[in-house]
Order: structure tokens, then C-alpha cells, then sequence
């Protein structure tokens, strides 16, 4: 049964909390002088990871001194910077995920980011930075710096792979024949299945693009990819129900990316497609070499860019905006963007430094590392659209689970998806 209500329930629960800070007289206090306030939502290696980046930073300068603080997954994260933003009790530097930010610019909520230098932004990687994911943004200020970025790919069980002579699918339909290979069985108890992935948005707006369409089009009509939306959803449903070697969705947001992260160091799935900025936690904790792959394609091979830029909220001014602005500008450079890149598995996004790890072989070292700078040769920008983020969570994201469910008409539910996008 699909949930309706989550969007307006969010809203309720936003408008909620906003009163309850409101009433309780919150407000914005500026931290002491010298010091910023960071929010984060990074879980696990990447969290530790981060906050030794920020230890590193204090200890290379005394100038600024960084508080950050844990908020949650992506979007818990960003209700409460929403939240922040309406009751004027917002952090220094925050990062959101990349398709609320043409939102966020327009709203009026974000500090232009170009004070930062021209030296740093001609630094960073094109296709990672704010006009390299999205159409049409040379034109507006630099609203949000790039930090983990990412491309989903595809992670496999190697030795699994080798077992059965299999190599990586490299397209739909070799995909199906892998997975169905190595799906296996004991009566109608399913042991190990070929396949799994979040049934999420992001993954989907990759088949869309490998299907030969766009979520929105470039007169920004929101189509959802017409009839390649409909077959990236018929693509999982015949895994699920004709093949039988997908596993259903094993959950909603971040708890599906848990879950089938999981599932695969556990090898009850032999494939799955997830993020790059998981390859660090899956290769120290599976007991088997994890291979990496580009995702296959259909009629072209395509991927969305992915992850959270770095913004400073409305309403930052003077010495407290400085000093976000020097934290930011030191997170940029070679060193820390390396750093991230190769303790995490997200893309460096430092052009200088992603060619002296190239230069010193690093990628020779890590062939898994090069899949997703590879595959951004093939990624599309998203559309700089004030509707992107409500396209997401409010008309495609909650009906896409029941979109793949034996009895579901796919083509109704995206139809209806379609008449949910915000006016």
C-alpha cells in the first residue's frame, strides 16, 4: 500500500517543530568568535573520517576552530536545516543533498559561495562542481561547493563471478542473464540471489537516462522519461517476478541502501548497485574481493552525479562567514579532497589532486576507485530546476516501491506521479 501522506506528513511534522522552536523563543545565536558551527550526515567510516579532517584543520591553524555536529541521514539533515532556516537557527556550513539546491538558491535560504576565490573554483573537477552537474547554471553565483560526490555503481562478489565464468554485465540484457546465473535455490527457499538495489529514485533516473530519456525535459516539462521511466520500472519488475533473481525491495530510503549493503557482505546476493561512497566500508568488511563495475546500459550507458555539496546558509555575515569560507577553501584543496576520496571511495573533487593520484598510480593500486571517475564520462547534469527535489520525494520516490510490486500498473502509478509534481 503506498504511503500518500508521507509529503504532507513531513510538512506537518516541519511546520510542527518550527512552532515548537518558535515558541520556546530559538533563535539563532552566533557562535563565539573564531569558531563555526558544522552540520553533517555522515554515518560510520565516512563520519570518523570527516571529523579527522577537522581535527587535521585545527591542529594546521588556530584561527578557526570548527564545532560539528552529527544530524542525521540526508534528509533528516535536511529538515532540520529547512527547520533552521525558518526559525533563523541555522549552522555556519551545512551540505544538502545536489537536486535541492536549485530549491534552496531560489528560495532565497543560501549565501553566494564566490568569495571563496577564483582560484579554488577553477580547481575543482568540472563535472562535480555546481555547473558540471547542472544545466544551465554558468549563468548563477556560486551557491554550493562540491565535497562527496559520487556516481552509483555496480559491486560483485568476485570470487562468485569466477566460480561461474561470469564477467560483469555490461548491458540490460546481460544483466538478466548474469543475475539469473547466479541466483540460487533449495526448493522455493531463495539462498543467494543474483541481484539487489535500493529501490530508490537516483537508481532509477540512471535507468531512465541508459533507457535514452530525462526525468525533465529541456523546456522543463517533467516527464519522468516517458516511455524509458516506464521501462527502467518494467526492467526491475521483470527481474523481481519473471526472473525471480532480484530480491524485492528490502526496505525505504537509507534503510534499503543498510539493508542491501548487508545482504551482500553477507553473500545472500552475489551483485548489487549502490554508491561509490560505500566502496570503502564494503571492501574492508567483506571476507571475499569486491570487484566494481560501470552500471550496464540500454540504449546508451548514462548515470546521474550524486551526493551533498557544502552550502552556507542566509543569514552568515562577516567574520563568522569568513571563517566558513577558510574552513571550506581548506576542505578543497588536494590534501583533504584526497584524502576523503580515498578513505571513503568518493570522488576527489580537486582536479590538481585527483591528477597526482593518477600521476603517482594510485588507480593502478585501486581499480575499484576508477570506476566511478570513469563512468562520469557518461553523466548527465540535472536540469537547474526549483521543482527537482519535490519531482523526488513528493511525486516519484513514494510511489516507486509499489511501482515494482507483481500486481502494480506501472504505468499508471508514474502517470499519477506525474500529476503530483508541485505546480
Amino acid at each position: 500500500m503506498r504511503d500518500r501522506s508521507a509529503p504532507r506528513s513531513r510538512r506537518r511534522f516541519l511546520a510542527g517543530l518550527a512552532a515548537a522552536f518558535a515558541a520556546a523563543g530559538c533563535g539563532r545565536r552566533p557562535p563565539e568568535p573564531g569558531t563555526i558551527r558544522l552540520w553533517f550526515t555522515y554515518g560510520g567510516n565516512n563520519r570518523k573520517v570527516l571529523l579527522g579532517l577537522v581535527d587535521r584543520f585545527h591542529r594546521e591553524q588556530s584561527a578557526v576552530r570548527v564545532e560539528a555536529t552529527f544530524q542525521g541521514d540526508y534528509f533528516e539533515g535536511l529538515i532540520k536545516l529547512r527547520t533552521g532556516l525558518f526559525i533563523d537557527a541555522v549552522p555556519t556550513v551545512s551540505h544538502v543533498v545536489g537536486e535541492v539546491v536549485p530549491y534552496l538558491a531560489a528560495a532565497g535560504a543560501l549565501t553566494p559561495l564566490d568569495a571563496i576565490g577564483s582560484d579554488t573554483l577553477a580547481s575543482l573537477v568540472p563535472a562535480l562542481a555546481q555547473p558540471g552537474t547542472f544545466l544551465d547554471a554558468d549563468a548563477q553565483p556560486t551557491w554550493a561547493l562540491p565535497f562527496n560526490r559520487s556516481t552509483p555503481i555496480a559491486y560483485y562478489d568476485k570470487a562468485l563471478f569466477a566460480e561461474r565464468g561470469l564477467a560483469p554485465p555490461r548491458t540490460w540484457q546481460e544483466m538478466r542473464e548474469v543475475a539469473r546465473a547466479l541466483t540460487e535455490r533449495r526448493g522455493e527457499e531463495t539462498t543467494r540471489w543474483g541481484f539487489e538495489c535500493p529501490i530508490d529514485w537516483w537508481f532509477w533516473v540512471a535507468m531512465v537516462g541508459q533507457a535514452g530519456g530525462r526525468v525533465i525535459e529541456a523546456d522543463g516539462r517533467v516527464s519522468l522519461g516517458g516511455e524509458a521511466g516506464l521501462r527502467a520500472v518494467d526492467h526491475w519488475r521483470a527481474m523481481i517476478g519473471e526472473d525471480r533473481s532480484m530480491k524485492p525491495p528490502p526496505g525505504r530510503d537509507f534503510n534499503a541502501w543498510e539493508a542491501t549493503n548487508s545482504d551482500f557482505l553477507a553473500r545472500r546476493v552475489a551483485m548489487i548497485w549502490t554508491s561509490t561512497a560505500f566502496l570503502r566500508y564494503l571492501e574492508d568488511n567483506a571476507r571475499f574481493e569486491v570487484g566494481c563495475a560501470p552500471l550496464p546500459s540500454d540504449q546508451r550507458a548514462a548515470v546521474p552525479t550524486g551526493g551533498t555539496f557544502f552550502v552556507i546558509p542566509r543569514g552568515i555575515e562577516g567574520e563568522e562567514r569568513e571563517a566558513g569560507l577558510t574552513f571550506l577553501r581548506w576542505m578543497m584543496q588536494p590534501a583533504q579532497a584526497n584524502e576523503w576520496a580515498t578513505k571513503t571511495g568518493y570522488m576527489p573533487v580537486s582536479r590538481p589532486g585527483y591528477e597526482a593520484l593518477a600521476a603517482e598510480g594510485y588507480y593502478q593500486t585501486h581499480p575499484n576507485d576508477r570506476v566511478t571517475l570513469d563512468q562520469l564520462a557518461v553523466a548527465q547534469p540535472w536540469p537547474w530546476s526549483t521543482n527537482l527535489f519535490r519531482v523526488q520525494r513528493e511525486a516519484v520516490q513514494p510511489r516507486l516501491e509499489a511501482a515494482v510490486r507483481p500486481d502494480a500498473d506501472p504505468a499508471a502509478l508514474l502517470a499519477e506521479a506525474r500529476k503530483a509534481v508541485p505546480g
